[in-house]
């Protein structure tokens, strides 16, 4: 019985010695690491945030940023780098997820939707199905643009500040998902 004891202790205290710095947070059973590289730059996990459509868990977000902000607003407009992990916790059919960025486009930036048609056809035509346990990684770089990545395989990169605005207003933006995934991003 000590024998167990102790070794769980240890087992324990290792865990907490080399883990502590690798993930911050777990939210509906997703653990996100607490930081991210872009573009060389460390950024930190601002919040995680849950997204839910008829009471049924789809996927947890979380908002990596240079530095935390509750500012929607300075977070969408800031030309610095930024990330937004989504990790499903079910799966979801390429129809639904470009259903649910098209509207959020509608919702959030209609006069960017009109002026970026083909950008935003482009990024439409690259999402896939997916499955539970896949990431969808949006990452916006200064001097790159916004680079799309599923299970950290890039997939496409629009250059420019102005498709990341119009993408990261999907979550910050007036009308997102879902309130409570939005202050769950903003760390509230």
């Amino acid at each position: 019985m000590r024998k167990a004891a102790f070794f769980l202790l240890v087992v324990a205290l290792f865990g907490l010695a080399s883990g502590s710095d690798l993930y911050a947070t777990s939210l509906a059973g997703v653990t996100l690491p607490d930081t991210a590289q872009a573009g060389g730059t460390t950024l930190t996990l601002n919040g995680l945030g849950l997204r839910t459509k008829y009471l049924v868990k789809v996927y947890v977000a979380g908002l990596y940023l240079v530095q935390k902000s509750s500012d929607p607003d300075a977070i969408i407009k800031a030309d610095a780098p930024k990330r937004i992990v989504m990790q499903f916790v079910r799966g979801v059919s390429k129809n639904q997820i470009v259903d649910a960025f098209d509207e959020s486009f509608n919702d959030n930036s209609p006069d960017a939707k009109r002026t970026m048609k083909a950008d935003m056809e482009r990024f439409l035509d690259a999402l896939e199905p997916v499955k539970e346990g896949d990431q969808l990684i949006f990452t916006y770089v200064p001097g790159v643009g916004m680079t799309f990545a599923i299970d950290g395989k890039d997939k496409l990169t629009i250059a420019g500040p102005a498709f990341g605005q119009m993408l990261f207003s999907v979550w910050l933006g007036p009308k997102p998902p879902t309130a409570n995934l939005k202050k769950g991003l903003l760390g509230q």
